[in-house]
C-alpha cells in the first residue's frame, strides 16, 4: 500500500544519541521528542505518538556502553520490545516501532535509518489506527 500523505514520524531520543539542528531526510513530518536519557522513554509515550498520528516512531539511544546513565538504552530497549508486541497485538505491526544506538555526530546513520523507516512505511502504509478517523 503507498502512502497518500507525507509519512509522519515521531523520534524519540537521548540528547546524545541525536542533533536537532538539522533533519537529515525531505520528504517526511520529523516530531523530535528530546530526552535527558532514552531511559525516560515511556510505554505511554510511545503508544501517544502512534495515536497522535505517527505512521512510524524511532526511539534512538545511545550506543551500548556509553549511555552516561548506565543502562538507559536497555531499558529503552525493552520497553521498545514491550509496545511492539502490543502493536502487534492490536493489527498495527511492531515493525513501525524500531529502537536504534546512534550518536549526535553521525548524521549518515541516522539519514539512512529514517529513509529506511520510510522505504519501509511504503510496504506497511499509513497508521491504521487513524483509518477509523476518516
Amino acid at each position: 500500500m503507498k502512502l497518500n500523505t507525507v509519512p509522519k514520524l515521531t523520534l524519540f531520543h537521548c540528547q546524545n544519541s541525536f542533533e536537532e539542528t538539522c533533519l537529515p531526510v525531505d520528504g517526511c513530518d520529523v516530531k523530535t521528542v528530546r530526552m535527558a536519557c532514552s531511559s525516560m522513554t515511556k510505554d505511554i509515550h510511545l503508544l501517544k505518538a502512534f495515536e497522535a498520528g505517527a505512521d512510524a516512531v524511532l526511539v534512538l539511544v545511545c550506543p551500548g556502553k556509553s549511555c552516561r546513565h548506565t543502562e538507559g538504552s536497555l531499558r529503552a530497549g525493552k520497553r521498545v520490545d514491550y509496545v511492539k508486541t502490543i502493536l502487534d497485538s492490536i493489527g498495527m505491526d511492531g515493525r513501525r516501532l524500531n529502537l536504534f544506538n546512534t550518536t549526535a555526530k553521525d548524521k549518515g546513520a541516522i539519514t539512512k535509518i529514517i529513509r529506511n523507516t520510510l522505504m519501509d512505511l511504503q510496504t506497511l502504509g499509513p497508521n491504521p489506527a487513524l483509518n477509523h478517523l476518516n
